[in-house]
């Protein structure tokens, strides 16, 4: 315990360091991608399958890899994804350096490699944390963690397009390749003690124990299921939202391309706004709280920017900033809960459960969003979502199990 209580600062800055190459030169990749397939092919089609690409492996295998980061060693799962997603980036480098331009289908194989990768490296890291870092620090570390993830969303599309001006495609990728190997040495040069856990059942049906065993965890605590409820319907109502947001830019203010990037880059802001905050005003305050009404705050930006008239384009861009700072006030405590309610030693499966949830919301989502955005326009639709979203940031709150769990959360 003392380790824990005077080391740690040390583990983890270590690991946060070399998260960040990471996560940054995978930004950078993401992003080079995605522009050379709009270069390549200008097709909404093809961009789509490959956002498809991008996270739907992500969430079909999730609850399978949990599992799998439950029974092994975190750090050394953390290290083989980082260094199997550099491989496929290097792999795809190679091609290049041949002399090759690789058919479209190759780069959805590649996304969708990615996307497995990601699949153990996100819930060892989440889970990893608690192992690490004493409880009253989570919050914080959480806005730590919430600030890197802004920076490099701010920082990762700006750096791929500095990069292709100037270098090559194949030279980008090996970005990514460095990215991990810094990862992975920070990592080689800490230590993250794992849980008691009691020995895996085997085979098949072992692994869906396993899976039916993190589910039961999570249902344990009613308040909890209840939270998870809200953030899952706040993700159906809002990413494919999210996805309309040039179009209100084109189609609504009548703007051109950068207008539509002064608001991502507002939104991003607002991110690395909602994240410092998060580590220092938020750490004090009860995560139930700061969870719901960061919500409710998300409904209200989207609910105002529906009603801004075609002249509001100013307007539109600080009601992005504010759903950005949004994000990591509901993020942050949501994941801070998960570390304190559930048994450390299935933590990796509950995670991979809850992100598995969320992304399969997505495709639902923008299934339903698109015709009724265009029937009713999209204007009517941030209204609307708004309205929801708002609503679904509120309900928690009338349930008991839910006060139950914030009482809890403030007496911590």
């Amino acid at each position: 315990m003392n380790t824990k209580k005077d080391s740690w600062k040390r583990t983890f800055y270590t690991i946060f360091a070399g998260q960040a190459f990471s996560l940054l030169g995978s930004a950078v990749v993401q992003f080079s991608i995605i522009w050379w397939l709009t270069e390549a092919t200008g097709s909404a089609v093809v961009l789509t399958i490959a956002s498809m690409a991008g996270f739907l492996p992500q969430a079909l295998i999730g609850p399978f890899a949990g599992t799998i980061v439950d029974r092994l060693d975190r750090k050394k799962i953390m290290i083989a994804a980082d260094m199997f997603i550099a491989f496929v980036s290097l792999v795809l480098a190679m091609l290049f350096f041949a002399g090759m331009e690789p058919p479209v289908w190759a780069f959805y194989v590649i996304l969708g490699l990615r996307s497995i990768g990601s699949a153990f490296h996100m819930p060892s890291m989440q889970a990893s944390i608690p192992l690490i870092a004493p409880e009253d620090q989570l919050m914080k570390v959480q806005g730590w963690m919430q600030t890197l993830t802004s920076a490099v969303h701010m920082a990762g599309p700006m750096l791929g397009a500095f990069l292709l001006a100037y270098f090559s495609m194949e030279a980008v990728l090996l970005l990514d390749v460095l990215g991990a190997l810094l990862a992975s040495a920070a990592l080689l040069m800490v230590h993250i003690p794992n849980p008691e856990r009691s020995a895996p059942e085997e085979g098949a049906s072992g692994m869906r124990s396993e899976i039916k065993a993190g589910l039961r965890e999570l249902m344990k605590s009613k308040g909890l299921l209840v939270i998870t409820a809200a953030i899952g319907f706040t993700t159906f109502v809002y990413v494919p939202v999210g996805a309309l947001f040039t179009l209100m830019v084109l189609n609504h203010f009548g703007k051109g391309a950068w207008h539509a990037g002064v608001v991502e880059f507002s939104f991003a802001a607002g991110m690395l706004v909602g994240s410092l905050l998060l580590g220092s005003w938020g750490a004090k305050r009860n995560r139930v709280y700061l969870l719901t009404g960061g919500i409710a705050l998300l409904g209200a930006g989207l609910f105002f920017a529906g009603l801004l008239p075609a002249s509001g384009f100013v307007g539109f861009v600080l009601l992005s900033g504010l759903m950005g700072v949004s994000g990591p006030l509901f993020g942050g405590p949501f994941a801070v809960l998960l570390q304190t309610t559930i048994d450390p030693a299935v933590q990796g499966r509950v995670m991979s459960l809850v992100n598995s949830l969320m992304l399969i919301a997505t495709p639902i989502g923008l299934l339903v969003a698109g015709p009724v955005a265009e029937a009713i326009g999209v204007d009517s639709w941030f209204s609307l979502s708004g309205i929801a979203i708002v609503l679904i940031g509120l309900c928690p709150l009338l349930f008991p199990a839910v006060r139950e769990l914030k009482a809890s959360a403030a007496s911590q």
